[in-house]
């Protein structure tokens, strides 16, 4: 499933986790090559350990958080309340893009600029480059353009949230062409249709990065349908990204792209994997500053990395079927839209599809629908079989669903998103999904905590 720890990490605390000791078993561990069904390069110089598929769980964090004022150099937002009819408490927030209820004409469309630097990953002999995903990332749904009228496939609703039949996804948006966030955006906000409201992201490719991993700041991971991937971990990771981020505009999302580098957290290496976070970090104050005066700067950033088909996803459509590609990356980018700044808290929610987080006060839009995604667009790349032989790519690429404010809110009836396919009695829906989702706990708001 697609955890997130309850821990919210500092960015200033991540350095101060306990580093890994690792005792490594060297031998000539099968190289896995760019010319066939896999991107790793080299020879593995220690014997990758295999993980069961009962500790192989993808998590998902966020780092620091600061708070904005009118003036501050950040990303392009606006700040919103609503009343929970739930508690009586009105809460605030801010979100990427422009106000939905206040813009007008070519004010309500935003396009923001995306820095993209791909991470060439150097572990124990073997090279994971995000450059060899670059090209299939900018193909996806995260920024070309598709038809989000309809998906072939989704999540099913069984336990281990196999591949499902598809259908009616955004209706009212059915012949527009949207990149994936515009087209939440758009649905959350019920902005679609011939709206002009938009939220784009125009990708700009920096050159390329290099990191070498220590000895001692991870291993090789093998998953159980043969998959070799890197598991580093992530408070040296973290450091490494805030390191890069120190050098980025602040009015820009610096996208920091892997392929198949994951992290675990503590000294276990089973204690894995993170796939993603975003975060971010007021200038001036330190890494992860509560605070932000007058104009100074607040960096937002993501990491996300590239999972490829057979790590999470098991063959012919099974367990954690949409685990695969750029779900993380649609995951991080969602959660970077509606909690921009990591300070959006909401009444504490609790949901049986995430047992994991308990009870969670965050206003963090993929947590809630772990693992439950949609097929969109063709992808082409990575779509031969597994090294066992078994086969879990699919030719599409997976997003994932991605809840709506008015869950949050626990607004009822929900007359601010795009309606639900078929009639309801809540009117819109909660998920991007919408009926799509199987569970019921998305066709009426969030339960609170007993």
């Amino acid at each position: 499933m697609f955890n997130k720890p309850k821990k919210k990490w500092p960015a200033d605390g991540l350095a101060g986790l306990a580093l890994l000791a690792a005792t490594f078993f060297v031998s000539s561990a099968a190289t896995q090559t760019s010319g066939s069904a896999f991107t790793v390069t080299g020879t593995a110089a220690v014997e990758p350990q295999v993980i069961d598929d009962s500790r192989l769980q993808a998590l998902s964090t966020t780092i620091g958080g600061a708070s904005v004022l009118p003036t501050t150099r950040t990303v392009q937002h606006w700040f919103g309340s609503t009343l929970d009819p739930h508690n009586g408490i009105t809460y605030g927030y801010n979100m990427v893009g422009a106000d939905p209820n206040n813009c007008s004409g070519s004010g309500c469309s935003v396009t923001l600029e995306a820095d993209i630097t791909p991470l060439i990953v150097n572990i124990d002999g073997l090279t994971f480059s995000g450059s060899d995903v670059l090209v299939a990332t900018l193909a996806s749904p995260q920024f070309a353009l598709n038809d989000y009228g309809s998906t072939p496939f989704a999540t099913a609703g069984a336990s281990n949230l196999p591949r499902g039949a598809g259908g009616t996804l955004s209706q009212n948006d059915a012949g527009n062409l949207l990149q994936l966030e515009d087209a939440t955006m758009r649905a959350q906000f019920n902005k679609t249709g011939a709206s002009n409201y938009h939220l784009i992201l125009h990708p700009n490719v920096l050159p390329a990065v290099t990191i070498n991993v220590p000895n001692n700041q991870g291993v090789l991971l093998q998953s159980g349908r043969g998959v070799i991937f890197a598991d580093i971990n992530i408070s040296w990771w973290a450091a490494q990204i805030q390191n890069l981020e120190t050098q980025a505009d602040p009015t820009h999302l610096p996208i920091y792209l892997t392929d198949n580098v994951l992290l675990h957290i503590g000294k276990d290496v089973f204690n894995c994997c993170v796939i993603g976070f975003h975060g971010t970090r007021a200038a001036g104050f330190g890494g992860g500053s509560n605070n932000s005066n007058g104009n100074a700067k607040v960096q937002t950033f993501a990491w996300a990395s590239w999972v490829q088909p057979g790590i999470y996803a098991r063959p012919n459509g099974g367990t954690d079927w949409a685990l695969q590609d750029i779900h993380a990356l649609s995951h991080e980018i969602s959660e970077w839209a509606d909690d921009p700044f990591v300070n959006n808290t909401v009444e504490p929610w609790l949901t049986p599809t995430a047992p994991q987080y308990g009870c969670s006060g965050l206003l963090e839009t993929g947590d809630p629908v772990v693992a439950i995604g949609f097929a969109m667009g063709t992808n082409t790349f990575e779509q031969g079989p597994n090294p066992n032989g078994t086969q879990s790519a699919d030719g599409f690429y997976h997003p994932e669903d991605e809840v709506y404010l008015p869950w949050f809110m626990r607004t009822a009836p929900n007359n601010v998103s795009e309606p639900t396919q078929s009639a309801s009695t809540n009117v819109g829906r909660y998920t991007l999904m919408g009926d799509l989702n199987p569970f019921p706990g998305f066709r009426l708001p969030a339960t609170g905590c007993q």
